[in-house]
């Protein structure tokens, strides 16, 4: 009885939790890094995935906010996700609902079918449960099955709150900087792969998001 009081306030409160995100998200400085590398694949005629660890999701906000096109990103089947949902809608993102570890399947068909139309998507690599900073494969299957080139977005902030989650999730202060980078070495995955080949990617694209999230935190403290 309580859950169920718990998510029903949750859907009501939806829209003023947008509302406060809007505001909230404004009185960041945003710098934004390496956005032609992915502007000119979609413009020759390509499709993109955003990579990002769960830990940085918050700055997804941003994305829909400046391109301003259609966005599909698999979210959660569970209850917290029902509300997640309705907050990334009025963003910009055109949710997805599965998970690895509930309707995946289906959810991985339908964001196939959705980044196809949109050309744009976000994939959180890690989540919903970890382990954190780990690419699962969903990832490499649907840049696989789409053709879609992966572009991992790094998000770093000059002073983030850490939360005592399983990811330490960190969410800017107001009126704090805010750095989205955009990885210039995208990674296309070839249609037809064995499993070492597919483990090989997976593992090349992990490593590549450790060192350039490293490498995004550094560019506070260098400044």
């Amino acid at each position: 009885m309580k859950k169920e009081t718990k998510y029903a306030l949750l859907q009501k409160v939806i829209l003023p939790a947008y509302g406060f995100l809007n505001l909230y998200a404004a009185t960041m400085r945003l710098s934004v890094e390496n956005e032609g590398v992915f502007r000119r694949h979609l413009e020759a005629g390509g499709r993109v995935v955003f990579a990002s660890w769960h830990q940085r999701f918050f700055g997804g906000f941003f994305i829909p906010r400046i391109y301003g096109t259609p966005h599909c990103i698999m979210i959660s089947r569970s209850r917290d996700g029902d509300f997640i949902a309705g907050v990334v809608a009025h963003i910009g993102w055109r949710p997805i609902r599965g998970s690895s570890s509930l309707g995946g399947k289906e959810a991985l068909k339908q964001m196939i079918d959705a980044l196809m139309q949109d050309r744009v998507g976000g994939h959180i690599v890690d989540g919903p449960l970890g382990p954190p900073h780990v690419v699962k494969p969903g990832l490499i299957s649907l840049a696989q099955r789409t053709g879609a080139a992966i572009c991992p977005a790094y998000v770093s902030y000059d002073n983030p709150i850490i939360f005592n989650s399983w990811d330490r999730f960190m969410a800017p202060r107001p009126f704090s900087r805010v750095l989205l980078r955009f990885d210039g070495d995208m990674t296309v995955v070839p249609p037809e792969l064995d499993e070492n080949e597919f483990e090989r990617i997976r593992l090349k694209v992990e490593t590549q998001m450790i060192e350039g999230y490293a490498a995004a935190d550094g560019y506070f403290r260098h400044r």
